[in-house]
């Protein structure tokens, strides 16, 4: 092989993996509510959008390849109101992988009803960060900078404010469109409110109990299984803030959302004064799920 050639390729490759997409997601289009005889659009469709997430930078990180975020986008169609005009909703579900373990956990877990797009087949997906283009690549670019922010806060304290600034750009950009899910008034949990509520100065415990929560804790779990609990126990207490500010607040929802399960989880093996302290914890700032949190008091103890 040509010694030029050989250092060219061996530098395409370097490039390529130092400058990786930040997201590694799986799309997928569900349109079997809809009754039509042209299904295909609807796979040209998944196709459209899981390029122009996974195939777009969407910072100047850089990231590896091993390193990408991992990440759902379920698109549920509801109904086909004109030949390029549709209404659906979409779940979005991301994931942070554990030091030292296989496990991954969940950071996002969300689902918008809200979302009534237009997508015309083999016309290309346009995104800007200045002005509203499409209310489907607006609302993708959405939630890929709310799993970009979510992801980088649990590495690093405040990490993700970049990201959630630019989700409050599209918000902005967004105030004129006639589709609804971007504008205050016409909900108390929409996209407006989820990135208030990730950049309301009120709320900054919430980034410290991402960080603490999940390097602290979680990625020592497996090590120093007591100290992480400890850690984990110290971030959700901070929470306490939030709720006494706005029992009510979005963010409360979307924290408990994805994590409920998995802080059971962790409890099941602790002492029973340290259950008693988390549960007494849960149920004030997640009343929803008392009955569900009361269970950590009857589940086995582990340990010593």
């Amino acid at each position: 092989m040509n010694k030029k050639f050989f250092l060219y390729v061996l530098f395409c490759v370097f490039t390529l993996n130092i400058s990786a997409q930040e997201l590694l997601c799986n799309v997928r289009v569900n349109s079997s509510q809809v009754q039509t005889s042209d299904r295909k659009v609807f796979q040209t469709m998944q196709t459209d959008i899981y390029e122009f997430i996974n195939n777009k930078k969407w910072s100047t990180t850089s990231v590896q390849n091993e390193e990408r975020i991992e990440c759902t986008i379920m698109i549920n169609i509801s109904k086909k109101i004109s030949n390029d005009e549709f209404e659906a909703s979409i779940q979005i579900q991301s994931t942070r992988p554990i030091y030292a373990t296989s496990y991954k956990s969940t950071l996002f877990n969300y689902l918008d009803n809200n979302f009534r797009f237009k997508y015309l087949e083999y016309q290309s997906l346009e995104f800007s960060e200045s002005t509203h283009l499409s209310n489907l690549t607006s609302v993708l670019a959405f939630y890929v900078n709310i799993v970009l922010g979510l992801d980088f806060a649990s590495f690093s304290e405040e990490g993700g404010n970049e990201y959630f600034n630019r989700a409050q750009k599209i918000v902005s950009n967004a105030q004129n469109a006639p589709e609804t899910g971007w504008k205050a008034f016409q909900s108390d949990k929409n996209r407006y409110w989820l990135v208030n509520d990730l950049i309301d100065q009120r709320y900054s415990d919430f980034h410290l109990c991402m960080y603490h929560y999940h390097r602290s804790g979680m990625d020592n779990l497996s090590e120093e299984p007591d100290d992480a609990r400890f850690e984990i126990t110290e971030a959700l207490e901070s929470l306490k803030s939030i709720y006494r500010e706005n029992a009510s607040a979005f963010i409360l929802k979307l924290f408990f959302d994805a994590k409920s399960d998995e802080i059971i989880k962790i409890y099941s093996e602790a002492f029973p004064n340290e259950k008693a302290r988390i549960v007494k914890t849960l149920i004030e700032i997640d009343p929803s799920r008392s009955t569900k949190y009361e269970a950590i008091t009857n589940s086995s103890q582990g340990g010593r």
